[in-house]
């Protein structure tokens, strides 16, 4: 039998025949502005370390108030999100449980303490965050949300908004996907504890590109954050900046038609899905679903072995028995790797 460690078993893994519902890799093409304005010659030089100077600004006219100063420009959000943890170095953090996958380790490889409040419908359960968030120095916060697709209501967002500024806890949200809500306009919560991690990987498509930031308002979180990416990853790749910049500049009509074929997508495999039988929280953002799952890792293996169908263990994301599906693929491989997943459920008792 396969032995699943975590997905790195299956992150970038291909084949012929084989269908992925695994990684979060939109397959949408990036706007062709991106292409446009990448000058190889100057980008074999090394960078500043906070990133380059027209990119901030482009990105200060999106967060009023701010200037080029507050961001930091980093190799994807994941780079970001290590960086700012391993900057403090120590405390507790609070996160919702289920949550993505690297978060864990992430914080517990800066030396810091995970604390779990679990979710209540696939959200944040306000009363437990009270309760919880006390001693913490900081709260990691993911809306939509990698695994679950589900958003946060503004008025939670408010609420921890308010407790945080008043405790001095520091709220770290990870709005990679806060361009792809189905429901509503994104929530940007506010504040000199905020610290808002991004990428150009799901708005734009980009994410071997691998640029992300960091934005805050407390210029000592960026002085530190600078400090230590000097002495790790330097300067994130120029090429990368360049695409970064020049999408910025693609028409918003590019957004708003992909948001179109990710909520196809998503009222596809969420009903499919619950035809099949499954149980599982309708998303309303981002592109994955989380169903419920029984023997999830025998039927994952069997998927894989036998019908050449990429999921990944819910374990993985501190849900045990759910499995993840990423709907990033069109809709003809969604029907296809739903039919293999009938296929062996016929074999394992997966509901």
């Amino acid at each position: 039998m396969l032995k699943l460690k975590s997905p790195a078993d299956f992150i970038g893994k291909q084949g012929p025949g084989v269908i992925s519902f695994g990684s979060g890799q939109p397959d949408l093409p990036p706007p062709k502005e991106a292409f446009d304005g990448i000058d190889i010659k100057r980008d074999l030089r090394y960078g500043l370390i906070q990133g380059e100077l027209k990119l901030r600004q482009m990105l200060s006219h999106e967060y009023p108030g701010s200037t080029a100063d507050n961001f930091v420009i980093t190799n994807g959000a994941s780079e970001a999100l290590d960086l700012v943890f391993r900057a403090w170095g120590k405390g507790k953090v609070l996160l919702p449980r289920p949550y993505y996958y690297s978060y864990l380790p992430i914080i517990q490889m800066a030396g810091m303490t995970p604390v779990f409040m679990d979710l209540k419908d696939g959200r944040i359960d306000i009363q437990d965050f009270k309760k919880k968030i006390r001693g913490c120095r900081a709260v990691l916060i993911n809306s939509p949300s990698n695994p679950t697709g589900r958003v946060e209501t503004i008025e939670t967002l408010k609420e921890i908004e308010k407790i945080t500024r008043k405790l001095g806890v520091y709220v770290v949200s990870d709005e990679v996907y806060k361009d792809l809500i189905y429901e509503r306009e994104n929530y940007h919560i506010k504040g000199d504890h905020v610290i808002t991690i991004n990428s150009f990987s799901k708005t734009y498509c980009m994410c071997g590109v691998r640029v992300g930031y960091l934005w805050s308002a407390d210029k000592k979180v960026v002085e530190n954050v600078c400090e230590m990416k000097t002495h790790t990853s330097m300067n994130t790749n120029l090429v990368g900046q360049d695409m970064a910049l020049s999408t910025m500049n693609a028409p918003k009509e590019y957004i708003e038609k992909q948001r179109l074929i990710w909520r196809e997508r998503r009222d596809f495999i969420y009903k499919e899905l619950l035809d099949l039988g499954f149980d599982l929280w309708k998303p309303e953002g981002a592109f994955y679903v989380l169903p419920k799952c029984k023997n999830p890792r025998k039927f994952l293996t069997t998927l894989y072995q036998d019908h050449k169908v990429i999921t990944y263990l819910g374990e993985w994301f501190g849900a045990p028995d759910r499995i993840r599906l990423s709907y990033a693929l069109d809709v003809k491989q969604i029907e296809e790797g739903l039919s293999r997943m009938k296929s062996a459920m016929k074999k394992v008792r997966a509901i």
